[in-house]
């Protein structure tokens, strides 16, 4: 892409070109530049009615930001998480990837499908523009590359509304996921470093795979007012640890997604030297129809901020007066997902139960 195209294209969407140089949680309207890449000539937003997620995070995005013009799922959701979205995106097609570990679509069926534009978000290092590039001089469809970390999330919302037709959407989006954000970050800014608990993220059914420092799948955490325990291990992405070496951690707080692991380190006998498990604070995040906290990396996390910021600090002052999380969790859902959780699917939800 031509540095003199980027910045005509970025400003006529009334972005600047290159982001800021804000601290790693500001994310005040119109602060954060969220275009990582594009190549080819988008059509006026009006016209873009047939949009086709690369991976997971572009996925999840579309299908809160515009429903209708999602073509399919770059990702196979279950039954169970199907269900707990609108019927505008519970009978989409399963089509496959464009990124993530592999392609899993023909370039062929790709053209098929006949998109107005291909859409990817989420990691943005140089393979992945390469990848945006050749894609592109390959089919001759316009793409588009966003950054997806957890403080461009409002202004990723605000700019892909406008880019598909959504602008009024996406606002209402982002201001939702702005006040959610800033309440997290409060707590985070009136909390001092060593008052903050020590946390460890415990993925897979085993609970040994986390985030080290920097992994997007630990900004969750981090914006919460935690403080990874895995850090220590040094920057990442994700890794394998032994139990031994959570042991000499000894996090105050375990957070996971894995029900089965959930139960298994309250019953093993192995986690029960760990204070957070001695202490009861292991918390299950729900993970329908998408991850609170991670799985994938996208706007879903934003209800996982609230719900996590209320475990890591129960008792700040932060959080008074505001509405029990379970109404929380039907108003994210029917604004996001365009569900109506009763409030009996609500608790539910919260229980680990579905």
């Amino acid at each position: 892409m031509k540095r003199r195209d980027s910045l005509r294209w970025l400003g006529g969407m009334g972005l600047a070109a290159g982001v800021p140089g804000l601290g790693p949680w500001a994310w005040a309207a119109g602060t954060v530049d969220v275009i990582a890449a594009r190549f080819g000539d988008l059509p006026a937003p009006e016209r873009v009615q047939r949009v086709f997620a690369a991976g997971a995070p572009a996925g999840v995005l579309l299908a809160v930001l515009a429903p209708s013009k999602l073509l399919g799922w770059p990702f196979a959701p279950s039954d169970a998480a199907r269900a707990m979205l609108a019927p505008a995106l519970r009978d989409l097609p399963f089509l496959g990837r464009l990124a993530g570990r592999g392609s899993t679509i023909a370039v062929e069926k790709l053209l098929q499908l006949r998109p107005d534009l291909i859409l990817d978000a989420g990691s943005a290092d140089a393979t992945y523009i390469s990848a945006a590039r050749a894609l592109h001089d390959q089919t001759g469809l316009p793409c588009v590359l966003t950054h997806g970390r957890l403080p461009e999330q409002a202004a990723q919302l605000r700019t892909v509304g406008r880019m598909v037709g959504e602008a009024q959407r996406g606002e209402r989006l982002a201001a939702y996921a702005e006040s959610v954000l800033a309440l997290a970050d409060r707590v985070l800014q009136s909390t001092p470093t060593e008052r903050r608990p020590r946390v460890y993220f415990a993925r897979s059914a085993d609970g040994l795979e986390t985030g080290l420092a920097g992994s997007i799948n630990v900004e969750v955490i981090e914006a919460c007012g935690g403080r990874n325990v895995a850090a220590a291990v040094g920057k990442g992405s994700l890794a394998r640890v032994s139990l031994e070496q959570i042991l000499a951690w000894d996090p105050q707080v375990i957070v996971t997604q894995e029900p089965a692991f959930a139960r298994l380190a309250l019953q093993d006998p192995s986690w029960k030297a760990i204070s957070a498990v001695r202490e009861g604070r292991v918390h299950c995040a729900p993970t329908l129809p998408f991850g609170w906290l991670d799985g994938p990396p996208s706007v879903n996390r934003v209800i996982g901020v609230r719900w996590l910021v209320e475990r890591l600090h129960p008792q700040h002052s932060a959080l008074k007066g505001l509405e029990p999380m379970a109404q929380a969790v039907q108003s994210f859902y029917r604004l996001f997902y365009g569900v109506e959780l009763s409030a009996a699917a609500a608790e539910r939800l919260l229980r680990g139960e579905g």
